[in-house]
């Protein structure tokens, strides 16, 4: 099974109201199973000779991030901020390019739907969408450096 193979497994699983999928194929295993606010996560199962694909099922809530998906708002404890936070593992992009300008900066208005940052996973550039309205407030993560699944990138205040 390859990576877009489990992308387009999270979307179905995502899209309906399964609370958890196993799938065994050869010496690879994944179950997928979906939190209770609707986030899924992909769990691999250790297999031997498998590590690779565990490594690849490890980062699978990629296809979080397509549109309607992809960044979790939750409330911050203080000043009614809401919170970005990544959808994968990978390493964080405030731009599409080196020579591009960021897709927000600190004041900055964004709507749900607009292009927040990019995260790499594996050589693929995932674009990350804001699921909520308001004004970016501060950047938690510097360009070009790792972060981890649900880990806070952007304050928003709605």
């Amino acid at each position: 099974m390859d990576f877009k193979q489990i992308q387009e497994l999270i979307k179905m699983v995502n899209k309906s109201n399964i609370s958890e999928l196993s799938i065994e194929q050869d010496k690879f295993k994944i179950t997928i199973k979906q939190k209770e606010e609707g986030q899924i996560v992909a769990v691999p199962a250790p297999v031997q000779y498998a590590q690779p694909i565990a490594q690849v099922a490890a980062t699978a809530p990629a296809a979080q991030a397509a549109p309607a998906a992809g960044t979790a708002p939750a409330a911050a404890a203080k000043d009614n901020l809401i919170t970005i936070k990544s959808p994968m593992i990978g390493t964080f992009y405030r731009s599409a390019g080196p020579d591009k300008p960021p897709f927000v900066n600190v004041g900055d208005d964004v709507s749900a739907g607009k292009v927040v940052c990019i995260i790499e996973a594996m050589k693929l550039f995932n674009e990350i969408e804001s699921e909520v309205s308001g004004k970016i407030v501060k950047i938690l993560v510097d360009d070009a450096s790792p972060v981890e699944y649900d880990q806070p990138l952007f304050l928003v205040e709605p």
